[in-house]
């Protein structure tokens, strides 16, 4: 398995992905996508993972609006069918090298604070993020927001 930077060429593959699982509707891929695929100079972070040819998950990351070496890691999943095989572990470690390169210091990621999201929020536990806030009511009326933090 290789995990590298988004290409035009994954997006039919990517948007497969996107179809299996609840991360966001395929639809909004190619507006979301679009800067990055043309803009060289874009600071946003596309990634996925590679098996067999075919992206398997999707990754997305940018900086913080007026910060300094802050990231937030907007979206991340995995092909329903491979959850669970430590590619999302391996998509992280991926993102936090790349960002120590880049010489960030800091990726913020939110999540939901629902029982649906237990298994999320206990993921990024394991990976040394440590829960920072909780927004009350964030996404919806009893649904919080749920920040983790990393220093890189």
């Amino acid at each position: 398995m290789e995990i590298r930077s988004i290409t035009q060429a994954d997006i039919p593959a990517l948007k497969a992905v996107l179809d299996t699982i609840e991360l966001f509707p395929s639809a909004m891929l190619d507006q979301m996508i679009a800067d990055y695929l043309v803009n060289p100079d874009t600071q946003e972070i596309w990634f996925t993972a590679i098996q067999d040819d075919l992206p398997i998950s999707i990754g997305y990351c940018a900086p913080e609006q007026m910060t300094l070496g802050t990231y937030n890691l907007y979206a991340i999943g995995v092909r329903d069918d491979l959850q669970g095989k430590g590619i999302g572990s391996k998509m992280m470690t991926y993102l936090e090298e790349d960002l120590r390169k880049k010489n960030q210091r800091i990726l913020i990621v939110d999540t939901s604070g629902t029982d649906d999201f237990a298994q999320t929020r206990h993921f990024y536990k394991k990976l040394n993020y440590q829960q920072e806030a909780v927004i009350r009511d964030f996404w919806n009326e009893g649904d919080d927001k749920v920040v983790f933090r990393k220093r890189l």
